[in-house]
């Protein structure tokens, strides 16, 4: 058998993670159907892009409302100054998260940016309220770190994870 280009295998990886991100629980059989591979072809693909940590997990994606929670969305400007070891290991950890659920707040996504802000924490609260409440506790957890917090709470999304939102009326009453 031919040994496959690297170009050749980075576009079969390519058409994986597509299926892949349309619906991670999906069978092999019709994720490979899809792709045009044998369902070993597939299996043997994605075994090899969680090995290689290409994949890193797979996720449910939840209505928010359905639950009482809304998604925030912080944009942080942190100081000029030099971060401190103890907080650049807070930032780079569980840590985190350490502060967030014992005060129901559950982290979606955290990403360090480049920008006019350099750190963007997704999350979820109660109310706007609960969520300011978040930003203070990142400022006490981070002293001197922080320059300036944004909140920004978001209303609707049209897509997570690459899956379109089932709940289009929403967004047309918000648009109106």
């Amino acid at each position: 058998m031919p040994k496959r280009s690297k170009e050749q295998k980075s576009k079969d990886e390519k058409k994986i993670l597509i299926e892949l991100q349309k619906n991670a629980y999906e069978k092999v059989n019709i994720i490979a159907k899809h792709c045009g591979f044998s369902r070993q072809k597939a299996m043997r693909t994605i075994k090899q892009l969680e090995k290689d940590k290409t994949i890193w997990g797979y996720t449910a994606i939840i209505d928010n409302d359905k639950i009482g929670q809304k998604q925030f969305t912080l944009l942080i400007k942190r100081t000029n100054k030099p971060l401190e070891k103890k907080i650049i290991d807070k930032i780079d950890s569980i840590q985190l998260e350490d502060i967030a659920a014992p005060h129901g707040f559950t982290i979606v996504s955290s990403c360090f940016m480049h920008g006019n802000y350099d750190w963007m924490i997704s999350f979820t609260a109660r109310d706007i309220t609960h969520a300011r409440k978040f930003c203070d506790l990142l400022v006490n957890g981070f002293p001197g770190a922080i320059e300036k917090i944004d909140i920004q709470q978001i209303l609707y999304c049209v897509r997570k994870q690459h899956i379109f939102n089932p709940q289009r009326k929403k967004l047309r009453e918000l648009m109106e």
